[in-house]
């Protein structure tokens, strides 16, 4: 694949060559505003399970680990893996055309989910929003980078960033109020037997289809002009798609190994066989077999794809899987993801269970504390980012730094404390300051390759966020819970407090990371062209 260089710097070198950069136009501020909303409807979709959790638990029968599966893995592993094609897909193809389709299966996906009777039917409906909303954030970064400069760029991912938050905090209170309405207008179960909880998701499924057709109006920017490296359409982007998609789906992935050779069949096929022996070790010792049964074939499919990419796109390869910058960093952030994931998921069963708070005060208040703090840290966050950018090439990490070290201390007041004020402080502070890394962690790994990559290269910063966070927060937090718990009447009682406690062991492992991409990312930023001429790229 070639790009067009206009002018004499591509803008990928330094700071300073991005004075020269386009301006944001009006139109550019109003897709951003569009961008969020679907992003608020996203983040509606995928969290509010948790305001349901306690009724979902208790109607179908399940553990906190099976929670944190539903919450997690079910969730994270189709999110990420269809990511993968979809984000080349939306490097190939119509980005707008790409996030309406993909808002309305999501959406459509997220109803089906309130006709769900088991477990089985309420994972494959999850299962379903995943692949949906794999569309949004690779649709959105690349849309966002055509319509931003890079010296803007970190503050307009921090935006389109905040509704993760505001849609988080909404999903919460409209999650009550639906349920307990619901619920006392139909105490035995209102129209085809749904309860409550199945209601919620219904209702808060059917507005995305709206939206879709609002998205549908949104121009397609010229690739690549923000930076002067325009890009030219892909010849046969469904093609390519199919083709992509066939790297992660067993067993067409044995087949495409064959093609790279003998070598590569034999490296597959081992591989294969360490993660499954890895899962079934897992699965015997928690007894979990949906948990690594999906991460297993996640991660063997993530290898997979790699693997493929690294033959038929190698300057791709290089400058994501093959520059330590970009690995450092995003699975630095992938590990502030994974604590960020599990207190979303469980804070609000944690107030209603453990501290016994009603469900209509804890959702209202976790709900809109979560929305405030989530906005305030990843607007300043993405602010703060953009000011050290342009002072040093890794100022962004301090930012991700920042937010893998500052909310240890408000984890462990807050889930120590019997105080119900005091506890909500602790999660608005916590809250706040895990959320200042999104926008720089986003900005720097888009920063780190070509402009025709960056779909791509939202597909795997989110493998970092999803395979790391989504697939491991929750249910790490639900399976020490089951560990830790006691026998209540003959019924296994969690112990949700030492659960949630234990994500402050992660700490060290992402700050070690990030230190690492903090010393890395000005090279690699500086070397970007270069390098992608190295692997056969014509820039």
């Amino acid at each position: 694949m070639s790009v067009t260089v206009e002018g004499e710097n591509n803008g990928a070198t330094s700071p300073q060559s991005e004075v020269k950069s386009p301006e944001a136009s009006s139109y550019s501020w109003y897709v951003l505003i569009v961008l969020v909303v679907v992003y608020i409807l996203n983040f509606i979709d995928r969290q509010i399970l948790s305001i349901l959790a306690v009724d979902i638990k208790a109607d179908l029968g399940l553990t906190d680990a099976d929670m944190g599966f539903l919450g997690g893995a079910a969730f994270a592993v189709f999110y990420a893996l269809f990511g993968i094609p979809l984000g080349r897909l939306a490097d190939n193809w119509s980005r707008v055309k790409l996030l309406s389709i993909g808002l309305a299966l999501w959406s459509i996906m997220t109803a089906l989910s309130g006709f769900a009777r088991n477990q089985v039917e309420l994972t494959m409906a999850r299962m379903g929003v995943g692949v949906g909303e794999a569309t949004a954030s690779p649709t959105a970064y690349s849309l966002i980078s055509d319509y931003f400069p890079k010296r803007q760029r970190a503050t307009a991912l921090a935006i389109y960033s905040s509704g993760l938050y505001i849609g988080g905090g909404v999903s919460l209170f409209l999650g009550a109020l639906i349920v307990q309405s619901w619920d006392a207008a139909f105490p035995q179960g209102g129209p085809l037997g749904l309860v409550g909880w199945h209601a919620a998701f219904v209702a808060v499924g059917i507005p995305g289809i709206l939206v879709g057709l609002w998205v549908a109006t949104l121009r397609e920017p010229v690739r690549g002009a923000m930076d002067g490296l325009v890009t030219p359409a892909h010849p046969a982007p469904f093609r390519a798609f199919a083709s992509d998609l066939s790297m992660i789906v067993p067993p067409f992935t044995l087949w495409g190994a064959w093609q790279r050779g003998p070598m590569a069949l034999v490296i597959n096929i081992a591989t294969a066989a360490a993660i499954a022996a890895f899962a079934y070790t897992m699965i015997q010792l928690t007894g979990n077999f949906p948990q690594w049964s999906a991460v297993g074939f996640g991660y063997y499919a993530v290898f997979s794809w790699a693997s493929t990419l690294r033959a038929k796109d190698p300057a791709t390869f290089k400058l994501i899987w093959g520059t330590p910058a970009f690995i450092c960093t995003t699975i630095g952030y992938g590990l502030v993801a994974l604590v960020a994931y599990a207190l979303a998921f469980w804070t609000a069963p944690y107030a209603e269970t453990v501290l016994k708070l009603p469900k209509a005060e804890l959702a209202l208040i976790l709900g809109g504390s979560g929305a405030l703090s989530g906005f305030l840290g990843v607007i300043v966050g993405g602010s703060v980012a953009d000011m050290l950018r342009a002072r040093h090439a890794a100022g962004r990490v301090l930012v991700i730094i920042f937010g893998v070290v500052a909310p240890i201390i408000p984890i462990w007041i807050g889930f120590t404390t019997e105080n119900a004020l005091l506890f909500y402080i602790m999660q608005f502070l916590a809250g706040m300051f895990g959320a200042t890394a999104l926008g720089a962690a986003a900005a720097t790994t888009q920063d780190l390759v070509l402009p025709r990559m960056r779909g791509t290269a939202t597909a795997a910063f989110f493998l970092g966020t999803t395979l790391v966070g989504l697939s491991f927060g929750p249910y790490m937090v639900g399976q020490i819970s089951d560990l830790a718990g006691t026998m209540v009447n003959g019924t296994p009682v969690g112990n949700l407090r030492i659960g949630i406690l234990s994500l402050i062991a992660v700490a060290p492992i992402a700050l070690a990371l990030l230190i690492a991409a903090y010393r890395s990312v000005p090279k690699a930023e500086r070397t970007i062209v270069e390098r992608a001429r190295d692997a056969g790229e014509s820039v």
